[in-house]
């Protein structure tokens, strides 16, 4: 996947890793950045830099994203590379236990990092099952991969982002559908606000938005399903996959270590 003379349509674009992405695809030679975002101001901003479009989009609402796709392909004739990006974190809250997140906390992240994905890939795969090509980029974080101390919201609907990954590059990878997963730790987003050093997430150090959007332009590339910012995760991912057990008390030592964080 070359960006260069793509359509290309990436939510959450209005900040953080949406728009360094949205900014780096247009030095790519992108032939339209389409920038979504729940912020309509933000999305018009970036997109007024990148020569792109913007529309506000609540992403858990999936008539929302089905009208924003249809208008897309109306007006340029295809979407090329959909990057559903937008996400949110909460925390565990007080008492902190895996399970102090309410309700709403839980069904946001559940809409959000989840079924944005699936509605995406709803209103897409029509036109890209057509043309016999497409790719969807999700931003994931390595806490799907891995986990988030202090955040078993955010930590559990990453996991289920992946697994809808998978099940899609399985169902369509033989009619030409690509499919990545964007996972990093810590990067210097407003998601990790004033959190220091980036707590649990920031081990490895904070990459910058632009640094992530370079991986992201690597990835693509080379059609890899798993784009690691950080490379540090492949290696976490080995270890607990041969080990699950002493992952488990690495993870409850980083725990300690940080106290319990509210990230």
């Amino acid at each position: 996947m070359q960006v260069q003379g793509r359509i290309v349509v990436v939510t959450g674009g209005g900040n953080g890793i949406g728009k360094a992405l949205c900014e780096r695809f247009h030095r790519e030679g992108a032939e339209k950045v389409v920038v979504v975002d729940l912020d309509r101001a933000d999305a018009e901003a970036v997109a007024a830099a990148v020569a792109g479009d913007a529309f506000e989009v609540n992403v858990r609402d999936e008539e929302a994203i089905k009208a924003m796709v249809d208008a897309v392909i109306a007006r340029h004739g295809r979407i090329d590379l959909f990057c559903s990006n937008a996400g949110i974190v909460a925390g565990d809250g007080e008492p902190w236990w895996a399970t102090s997140a309410p309700n709403s906390t839980w069904q946001a992240m559940w809409e959000i990092h989840v079924m944005a994905h699936v509605y995406a890939a709803r209103a897409c795969l029509p036109g890209m099952l057509e043309r016999g090509e497409g790719f969807f980029l999700n931003t994931v974080s390595a806490a799907g991969l891995l986990n988030q101390v202090g955040d078993a919201a955010y930590s559990t609907t990453k996991h289920a982002a992946i697994g809808f990954a998978e099940a899609l590059a399985i169902t369509h990878g033989d009619d030409g559908i690509k499919v990545a997963v964007l996972c990093p730790q810590a990067v210097a987003t407003q998601m990790i606000g004033s959190v220091e050093e980036g707590g649990t997430a920031g081990v490895d150090g904070i990459l910058t938005p632009e640094q992530v959007a370079d991986a992201v332009i690597d990835g693509l590339a080379a059609e890899r399903f798993l784009i690691l910012p950080h490379a540090q995760v492949a290696d976490y991912r080995a270890h607990k996959a041969a080990d699950y057990d002493r992952w488990l008390g690495g993870m409850r030592k980083l725990r300690r270590r940080f106290g319990n964080p509210n990230l």
